[in-house]
């Protein structure tokens, strides 16, 4: 609901403020990677880094350089049509962060209700593979809205962090009972999820502790270089995945293959 007055009242501010037919609608709220959402973008597009305050991380507000354009134009009293893709100058930036800025105020009566949210602008930037706003892994929630200013159409995009919505999103939830049919509902959700995972595939590898190096030795190494292990014979090899150890494990073999003979675990200390 949200995104939907956001939508609207973007399209009331535009069309008002351009002097031309624009229309933005929600599309999709999807809940991705980070690194998921940057791999979407193009190659140079137009990126609003937004602080959140009062709630932690950085936003992101994106739409394409020819919409861009097509609402600088339409600022200066041009006719708009077919707009580049390229950089901003310095004086089509400051335009365009002035209206940024009015976008940002509509996203922040729509969202009052819910979250508070009060974004800033941060700054503009053109290559995705630039800003950093999360860890490749790190979740994010993505609003897409279909954004038409005069003959230029895009989809523009709304990232921001789930870990800092989230503790928002969950007030007013704790401290309420249950019903007996949402519990039931909980638990079979529960089961279900654990149910799927179970039978998904993961990597597992059996390796040796690490080596550290210096950058100097790593670029002094050539064909036929011998890198010591220091790695304690007696010593079990780990068991890991996603960067985790939840095992220990011998080196063997099984028949004509190698094999590890599980010796230890920690799943009670990484549950």
């Amino acid at each position: 609901m949200c995104y939907e007055t956001y939508a609207r009242r973007v399209t009331t501010l535009l069309t008002s403020g351009l002097r031309q037919l624009c229309q933005v609608n929600l599309v999709a709220i999807e809940h991705q990677s980070y690194e998921e959402y940057i791999s979407t973008l193009a190659p140079t597009t137009i990126l609003s880094v937004l602080d959140m305050g009062p709630l932690p991380g950085t936003a992101l507000l994106e739409f394409s350089v020819p919409t861009a354009l097509a609402c600088v134009d339409y600022l200066l009293g041009g006719p708009g049509g077919d707009q580049p893709t390229r950089q901003l100058t310095d004086l089509e930036s400051g335009l365009l962060r002035n209206l940024i800025e009015q976008m940002l105020s509509v996203l922040r009566y729509a969202v009052e209700p819910t979250i508070g949210l009060d974004p800033v602008l941060r700054g503009l930037e053109f290559n995705p593979q630039f800003v950093q706003a999360a860890g490749a892994s790190d979740g994010v929630i993505v609003g897409s809205f279909q954004m038409r200013v005069g003959n230029q159409v895009c989809v523009s995009t709304l990232c921001v962090p789930f870990a800092a919505l989230l503790p928002r999103l969950q007030v007013g939830k704790e401290g309420r009972a249950q019903s007996p049919a949402e519990q039931l509902a909980e638990q079979q959700a529960a089961q279900q999820v654990r149910a799927a995972l179970g039978n998904v595939p993961v990597e597992v590898s059996l390796s040796f502790a690490p080596v550290q190096l210096t950058p100097n030795e790593i670029v002094r190494l050539e064909p036929g270089d011998v890198i010591p292990l220091r790695h304690q014979v007696t010593t079990p090899l780990m068991v890991t995945s996603g960067g985790i150890t939840f095992a220990h494990a011998l080196a063997g073999r099984q028949g004509s293959r190698l094999a590890g003979l599980v010796v230890g675990n920690n799943r009670r200390n990484n549950p």
